[in-house]
């Protein structure tokens, strides 16, 4: 039996630090736009996963303070241990007891069993929209022994299982609450209770003064206001009305910007593990040719993405985030041998131009698109090259800009010809990437790529439990997916959250967005 007990880990994580944290005061922060709804499960932005995370918990986390997440960093939450079979296909866990929810009602096994249950799709009640279902297509059921003991049956081994359960993504939801009461006034067991939602205008929430990690939080309340334009968030930072910024959100070009109107800032850059991405409705006319498709991917340079809006900071990369904080990336080496990432662009788009003048298109027969996208800065910036670029291959793109209400259930109806998207990974690991994005059956593969060959692939690199092998599985499924222009992925970006000297024990993560927003030991000097 393989086990995972480490309660005494979980105690030790719950103690301060050291003497100095000071308890009281509001982090008041910047919002880069107003989410759809406040449900973790049923939206995919952290929009929604950096205010709720510290809402709720999970049964296992990532380390908050351990920036590049792995197996090596998962630590018990509302899971005091975790055993497997040694079929490895059994997993059970003791739960920790004494939590109550928000409303004061007990957390039990329950809990566990309807939150997995609404995201196996199987619930009485359901999610208006399950971007986590394809996450779980290997779990069979969950089942409990009274109130602190659950386990997780799957069909086939699936080492990952964990690391999906450890990600932001991941909370457990209370069984008495229905999914529309989640989606505007949440209630979790975390450090802070929602408080207050007012669209396009802010996002309170509150200590929970009976948080189950005595002592925590420190903070009295966080605030989000809402400001969509980035210029005036920065000058609002700049100005000292705000204590953090929004996570990611601050570009290289703008770090300079920060730290000139306020040296004393901190400004951390990192890889957010979010790829920028072009999506193609495969199964709309003209884009239904793969020759088309293939056309598109290869007069896109790279490079030059990377250099406007990154000063070069960002990386090349398929799928999965490339090393060094990427965990399961392609290297480089073997990158640059792939269609469309070599280093001639003028060979690539030449190719391009030939491809789309077999098919009737040229300089004076054009292809007119509209090129949609979410309308925040990330979103907007590359677009714009990306329509200039493709130009280079006969095709003439129209700015398509969509608020951040609709953007995703837009593209899950596949409501769109060709858009610029961002993708982020809830969690560095393969299953999570593919099984979300690339699956034929999942409703977030939003350019409808479907190839069951690929989808075998994916079941086994799941099921490996050797990572070596794992991971030779992974490559071979990445290369299949760039030669099939499944989404091609232009970039992963690479940008900046910046704080005040007042804010302390601050931690931002290299390879996810969306895992490290718990707040629970965050503390302001005075």
């Amino acid at each position: 039996m393989r086990s995972f007990a480490i309660a005494m880990l979980a105690v030790l994580s719950w103690v301060a630090p050291a003497a100095a944290q000071e308890h009281g005061g509001t982090l008041r922060m910047t919002h880069r736009d107003s989410p759809a709804s406040l449900s973790m499960h049923e939206e995919g932005t952290n929009s929604v996963a950096t205010p709720m995370m510290s809402v709720f918990n999970n049964l296992v986390v990532y380390d908050q303070h351990k920036p590049q997440n792995s197996f090596a960093t998962i630590v018990p939450e509302l899971a005091e241990s975790w055993t497997w079979n040694d079929a490895h296909t059994e997993l059970t866990m003791k739960l920790r007891e004494g939590v109550r929810w928000h409303d004061g009602k007990p957390f039990t096994a329950k809990d566990v069993q309807c939150t997995w249950t609404m995201l196996m799709g199987k619930g009485e009640q359901k999610f208006r929209l399950n971007f986590r279902e394809g996450w779980y297509k290997n779990l069979q059921e969950v089942t409990s022994t009274g109130d602190t003991n659950v386990t997780f049956h799957l069909n086939k081994p699936q080492p990952s299982f964990l690391a999906l359960l450890a990600s932001g993504y991941s909370p457990v939801y209370p069984c008495h609450v229905s999914p529309n009461t989640m989606r505007t006034k949440p209630i979790g067991t975390g450090p802070f209770k929602m408080a207050e939602f007012k669209a396009n205008e802010s996002i309170k929430l509150v200590r929970n003064a009976d948080y189950w990690k005595k002592g925590l939080p420190y903070l009295d309340a966080i605030e989000f206001t809402i400001i969509p334009n980035r210029s005036t968030a920065i000058l609002a930072f700049a100005a000292d009305k705000f204590d953090v910024t929004f996570p990611f959100e601050i570009t290289i070009p703008l770090v300079r910007d920060v730290k000139s109107a306020s040296p004393n800032a901190i400004c951390e850059i990192a890889s957010s593990n979010v790829s920028t991405n072009l999506l193609v409705n495969s199964t709309r006319p003209p884009f239904d040719n793969p020759d088309i498709r293939r056309a598109m991917a290869l007069v896109l340079d790279r490079k030059s993405f990377i250099d406007i809006l990154t000063e070069g900071k960002a990386d090349q990369g398929g799928a999965l985030l490339p090393p060094p904080e990427g965990v399961w990336g392609m290297p480089s080496d073997v990158l640059r041998t792939l269609p469309g990432y070599g280093t001639d662009t003028e060979k690539n788009r030449a190719e391009a131009q030939r491809i789309m003048r077999g098919l009737g298109y040229g300089p004076d027969k054009r292809l007119p698109v509209k090129v949609s996208t979410r309308n925040i800065g990330p979103y907007r910036d590359p677009a714009v090259i990306l329509i200039d670029q493709l130009k280079n291959a006969f095709i003439d793109g129209e700015l398509e800009v969509v608020e951040t209400a609709i953007w995703h259930p837009k593209v899950t109806r596949k409501d769109f010809a060709v858009a610029l998207n961002l993708t982020g990974s809830g969690v560095d690991d393969p299953d999570q990437q593919f099984y979300e994005n690339y699956a034929c059956s999942s409703q977030r593969n939003y350019s409808s790529y479907c190839n069951k060959e690929v989808d075998a692939l994916i079941d086994k690199q799941s099921a490996e439990l050797d990572l070596a092998k794992r991971k030779q599985i992974v490559w071979d499924i990445e290369r299949k997916l760039i030669e099939d222009v499944a989404r091609p992925i232009i970039y992963h970006g690479r940008s900046a959250t910046c704080w005040q000297p007042r804010v302390r024990n601050m931690t931002i993560m290299v390879n996810s967005i969306y895992n490290g927003w718990r707040f629970e030991d965050v503390w302001l000097a005075k």
